[in-house]
């Protein structure tokens, strides 16, 4: 029996070493706030770069101004990334304090291709003599039937509106309704003075 109880009592005692042991490793991965801002070497602070760690499965998005900050312990591996820009790593380092804060350079990832130029012949030389059988008038480079005056009226009449008239006509209406925002509005169905011009006039039209 007293053996029985001695195996019990150091099983227990190796169960409760190794609980301690990995609380005080525990204890030991402090936590650190790292914050930071992305920016391109050229145009300055970059939003929406991704800040993530992929072992622990979290991570942050820079704000309009390339700013990101969250918590990490050390050793952890981060990617930063962005469309367009080369993907960028950094390591937590065990004797980093426990604020620190980083800038992050990124570089552009530019991918050339090759030059196409699309041609509706497929060979340079048809092209050639398609160009050299062309028959063009060489006296008039424009028709009079195009300078019809009729035809013109026509066409600027039809003609919608381009940009500018566009952009001049939003600028106006919203002046308009700026202006008339604090006045009151009227109804004429409700004016009396009104009905009393509209029924003298079927007079006048029923006299007539």
């Amino acid at each position: 029996m007293k053996v029985k109880y001695l195996v019990i009592t150091l099983l227990a005692l190796i169960c409760w070493t190794g609980i301690a042991n990995k609380a005080e490793a525990q204890q030991q991965k402090r936590a650190i706030q790292l914050s930071g801002i992305v920016m391109d070497t050229v145009a300055g602070p970059l939003p929406g770069v991704h800040v993530y760690i992929p072992k622990a499965g979290r991570g942050v998005t820079t704000n309009a101004v390339g700013f990101f900050s969250l918590v990490v312990l050390p050793g952890d591996s981060l990617v930063i990334s962005s469309v367009g820009y080369k993907r960028r790593n950094y390591i937590v380092e065990p004797s980093d304090k426990e604020f620190v804060t980083i800038i992050v350079p990124m570089i552009e990832d530019v991918t050339y291709l090759k030059e196409i130029v699309i041609v509706p012949y497929p060979t340079e030389e048809v092209f050639k003599e398609a160009v050299l059988a062309l028959n063009l008038p060489a006296d008039k480079a424009i028709d009079d039937k195009n300078l019809n005056a009729e035809l013109l009226a026509l066409m600027l009449k039809t003609t919608p509106m381009d940009g500018t008239m566009n952009q001049r006509y939003a600028l106006n209406q919203w002046a308009t309704t700026q202006n008339d925002r604090f006045q009151p509005v009227t109804n004429p169905f409700l004016n009396p003075f009104n009905w009393v011009k509209f029924f003298n006039g079927l007079k006048k039209d029923k006299k007539k």
